[in-house]
């Protein structure tokens, strides 16, 4: 029989597996599993369960039946979509919202379906010196990704409140996580425009020695906004992993930085900057594309296998650039390349040779454009492991085909001394 307590209706152990459609001793295996709490009653007469504990696991059970099989590797969201020719965040097409709101209220609609007009991100003196001196004491020729990994570890430590996987702690960390890992990277160019604390601004001075102009901003700020999310990519299917397994949102982020450094994936923004200069310095895409070809490498900044034509992202970047005078012969490289190789097989370009074309007009280093990708794609990383702390913990949990010996074996003997 249920009943009414201060902590809200609980239901016996009859009642929770009526509702859950399982049998009572089902029950008692999801409290050994943790998916459930349950309450000696006081009288002896048996468990109970909290009634909205006990319906929350009742509609997560008939979602997951609902879903693919384990086989098909496929993550319900509702996050992204990404469809032949554009992409939506939370139904909302992505390029448009990008282009009206700044990184960061793009960041909090991914996260809670409202727009913060004007919010700003701040990250705590005491988590930002932190990760400050710990992204110092590396060496000198460390790459950004190392030392966004080391500033999210610093910063993980510093927080006490790591392990609160609740909404609003998650956020509220991930609203100092971003500004710290930002904080955090050695400055390039003189700090101006004090009280200006957007995070395009502040990334600014650590990609560049050049003063920003408002238009120059305005795309670095709109490519913050596009990357936000891109469904599930190697490194937000890491992140997730790392959810589904109760990881902290710090480590979730550094499971997905991991992933981010792999040559297929973040670093693909470097090689396409690197092109582009020797575009620059050849005088034509030609002689460039050529050789890569001859030396059998792919040509950068080509080809998405999500998207029929041209990624979106890259079509909002370019369109951005046009206004950007000092942007023009990088923009015109990048399309000299695009029309050569769509000569060759209808490859169009993608959002990593839009960055370049900012990275090399802004007189950036190749590694900027991998900074603002890890950087923007950290507040996505944080949206997916807000969705997955809902999910049934260690769901992600696939299955090896073992194909080594068969056993039994005898046991080895060990190697003879040389």
């Amino acid at each position: 029989m249920s009943d009414q307590t201060d902590g809200g209706r609980r239901l016996s152990t009859q009642e929770a597996a009526r509702a859950l459609g399982v049998k009572p001793a089902t029950v008692y295996a999801y409290v050994s599993r943790g998916q459930l709490t349950s309450r000696r009653d006081p009288a002896g007469r048996g468990s109970s369960f909290d009634a909205v504990e006990v319906e929350e696991l009742a509609r997560r059970s008939r979602r997951e039946a609902a879903a693919p099989a384990a086989g098909d590797l496929s993550v319900r969201t509702a996050l992204t979509l990404i469809e032949p020719d554009r992409y939506y965040f939370r139904g909302v097409d992505a390029v448009a919202l990008a282009s009206r709101y700044r990184y960061e209220e793009v960041a909090e609609w991914l996260w809670t379906g409202r727009v913060a007009h004007g919010a700003v991100f701040t990250s705590p003196p005491n988590v930002l010196a932190a990760a400050g001196r710990a992204v110092a004491a590396l060496p000198e020729h460390s790459g950004p990704v190392d030392r966004l990994r080391v500033a999210v570890a610093a910063a993980a430590v510093a927080d006490p409140l790591r392990f609160d996987l609740s909404e609003e702690a998650v956020l509220g960390s991930a609203r100092c996580l971003i500004p710290t890992l930002v904080g955090a990277l050695p400055e390039k160019g003189a700090v101006s425009w004090a009280g200006d604390g957007r995070i395009s601004r502040r990334l600014w001075s650590r990609l560049t020695e050049r003063e920003p102009d408002p238009d120059a901003l305005a795309v670095l700020d709109l490519a913050l906004a596009l990357l936000v999310d891109h469904d599930l990519a190697a490194s937000t299917l890491a992140v997730r992993v790392a959810a589904s397994a109760r990881a902290h949102p710090y480590a979730a982020v550094s499971a997905g930085l991991g992933a981010l450094e792999g040559p297929l994936h973040g670093a693909a923004g470097r090689l396409a900057h690197r092109m582009l200069v020797e575009v620059l310095e050849q005088g034509g895409a030609a002689p460039v594309v050529a050789e890569y070809l001859r030396a059998g490498r792919r040509v950068p900044g080509l080809g998405h296998r999500l998207y029929l034509g041209e990624d979106p992202r890259a079509a909002a970047l370019f369109a951005r650039l046009e206004g950007l005078e000092q942007a023009a012969p990088a923009l015109g490289a990048a399309r000299e390349v695009a029309a050569v190789m769509a000569r060759q097989g209808g490859l169009h370009a993608n959002v990593d040779l839009g960055l370049a074309v900012l990275t090399v007009s802004c007189g950036m280093a190749a590694e900027a454009g991998e900074t603002v990708f890890a950087v923007a794609r950290t507040a996505g990383w944080i949206a997916h492991a807000l969705e997955e702390y809902q999910e049934r913990p260690l769901r992600m949990r696939p299955s090896g085909q073992y194909h080594g010996p068969r056993p039994p074996r005898p046991m080895p003997e060990p190697d003879p001394s040389p």
